[in-house]
């Protein structure tokens, strides 16, 4: 897959077929556009190209950036977009200055001026550019007029819900990442390196790995304990994962990601893991002592092995 962060270093591609969009997660409903564009390339013999946006507008623009949330960090989707296997990435600087582009001025100037596409495809409720102006509407009379055409794909659903990242978000704040990992069509996943920690797993008999996740909108908000993968040099791991505040050994209000991998003995102290999340187990609790959280964390441990 081709990256281009600059309209003006794109090159050409001979039928080109465009969409624009965020797209936090490269969810299953955007996969089935991205899959739409994909078959009809290769009917006609052209090339896919995706215009995405960073930063996120909302971070740019502040609105209501503190709540902002992200599913997928920009370097995943990237690695997603490429392996579903699109040819084309044009990754747009979203600036202010970008913001106060309307969006046929963008439309014209940029995409038509710079890719010359011959078919859009976007979402059944897509709409970009100023003061999120641009929509099917606008693209067609743009089409009408630049001899290109336009399709709309209809929402995708899953167990009769609309595929979106607003309720996958959602889900995933909920720890209900179950409904998540369907929604998307994969696992949900952190990635992060292995900091020191306070060594109390190493106590009561599970040594954890503390994992720093150094994106600041990471999204599972929802304590408790939750049966996962680790990946870690090519191999996956059966594991329990640990994300909350440790109420039974300390008082502060520090989140924090601890991971036990199953049958693993090794030092993990500053790799990179990935943790990919299948099911919560149970919330947070708080016990008297560590023989009753360990007395726990053995039951935990019992019903993620049935589990995976």
């Amino acid at each position: 897959m081709k990256i281009y962060h600059d309209f003006n270093d794109f090159v050409k591609v001979p039928n080109a077929i465009v969409t624009i969009g965020t797209f936090d997660g490269v969810h299953l409903g955007h996969q089935v556009i991205l899959k739409d564009m994909i078959k009809t390339a290769k009917e006609i013999g052209g090339e896919t190209v995706v215009i995405t946006f960073y930063p996120h507008p909302r971070q740019v623009l502040n609105i209501n950036s503190s709540n902002l949330r992200f599913i997928t960090t920009q370097e995943h989707k990237i690695q997603l977009l490429e392996e579903i296997g699109i040819d084309n990435l044009v990754i747009v600087n979203f600036t202010k200055e970008f913001s106060r582009i309307t969006s046929d001025c963008f439309i014209r100037d940029y995409v038509i001026e710079k890719i010359s596409p011959v078919r859009f495809v976007i979402g059944y409720d897509h709409h970009f550019g100023k003061n999120r102006m641009g929509d099917f509407d606008l693209l067609f009379d743009l089409g009408m007029q630049y001899r290109f055409k336009v399709q709309r794909i209809p929402a995708h659903d899953v167990q009769n819900i609309a595929v979106s990242s607003t309720k996958i978000r959602l889900s995933l704040e909920q720890g209900d990442v179950e409904h998540a990992n369907a929604l998307l069509g994969y696992q949900f996943s952190y990635k992060g390196k292995v900091i020191s920690g306070e060594r109390i797993g190493r106590e009561i008999g599970y040594r954890t790995a503390n994992l720093d996740v150094a994106n600041e909108y990471r999204l599972i908000k929802s304590a408790g304990v939750y049966a996962s993968y680790v990946d870690y040099e090519d191999k996956a791991y059966k594991a329990m994962t640990y994300i909350g505040k440790k109420p039974t050994v300390t008082n502060n209000d520090t989140e924090n990601i601890e991971v036990h991998i199953l049958d693993f003995e090794g030092d993990l102290y500053d790799k990179e893991l990935k943790i990919r999340f299948v099911a919560k187990i149970r919330d947070e609790q708080k016990f008297d002592d560590l023989e009753s959280l360990r007395t726990q964390i053995e039951i935990d441990e019992n019903k993620i092995r049935e589990l995976l």
